[in-house]
């Protein structure tokens, strides 16, 4: 007995590399978690749940979402979606400079890390929305190897908050519009993309200013994104 005892004493991992071992299980864990959502639609995620207005959703693959609303959400998020590998540099210096500024403000994330943080970690406000900042950046390296630029955007356009208590392009099509994401004209895809920022406070129905001339600048930057092939690695 007491020699058993000695030996499991001996195989106690030593303090100074339990971090290590914690680390080790995190990796494991969180690239399991990635890949089951490669395969498996997220069923619900930290925003969904924490939300007092109900949740109103309905999972549609990406074959079912017109590809004007593919292209009005990189026209208005990330034209350079394809082209990254997860993060717009040149973005992200863009939007240090504009809100040090004091202008309106504006972040620098890509489609692929509003992915990551709508799927896997939280929206936070204040000190914790910095803190959220090193988790996404692993959870964006992960679902670019691990997922590629289809799934990524298949993923985004079923759990950003389209208005209020209600997620994905195609319940937010059958609220404002009445039919399916399947069918959305280029009017219709660019108000949806010009709500995302603020799905709560802006209007997808008659919308006005800000919102109605985005909106509009988003409708004719669709066609360049279709002129350019900027949506391409969606449907390689």
């Amino acid at each position: 007995m007491a020699r058993t005892a000695r030996s499991s004493k001996r195989r106690k991992l030593p303090w100074y590399l339990r971090p290590l071992k914690w680390l080790l299980w995190f990796v494991v864990v969180t690239v399991l978690w990635v890949l089951i959502y490669r395969i498996v639609p997220p069923p619900v995620t930290f925003t969904m749940l924490t939300d007092s207005n109900g949740i109103t959703k309905d999972w549609t693959s990406l074959s079912n979402i017109d590809r004007n609303m593919v292209r009005a959400v990189i026209a208005a998020e990330d034209r350079k979606f394809c082209s990254h590998n997860g993060f717009d540099a040149d973005a992200i210096e863009q939007a240090i400079e504009r809100n040090a500024k004091g202008k309106r403000m504006r972040g620098g994330s890509t489609i692929s890390q509003q992915t990551a943080k709508n799927v896997f970690l939280w929206q936070g406000s204040g000190w914790t929305r910095y803190l959220r900042k090193v988790p996404e950046v692993y959870f964006t390296f992960l679902i670019e190897q691990l997922w590629g630029k289809r799934r990524i955007m298949e993923v985004y356009l079923n759990v950003a908050e389209t208005g209020i208590g209600t997620y994905g392009v195609e319940a937010g099509a059958q609220r404002y519009f009445k039919h399916g994401a399947a069918t959305l004209n280029p009017e219709e895809a660019a108000r949806i993309a010009a709500i995302l920022p603020l799905p709560k406070k802006r209007a997808a129905i008659s919308p006005s200013g800000f919102t109605r001339r985005y909106g509009n600048t988003i409708r004719a930057r669709i066609g360049q994104v279709r002129r350019d092939g900027l949506d391409g690695c969606v449907y390689d």
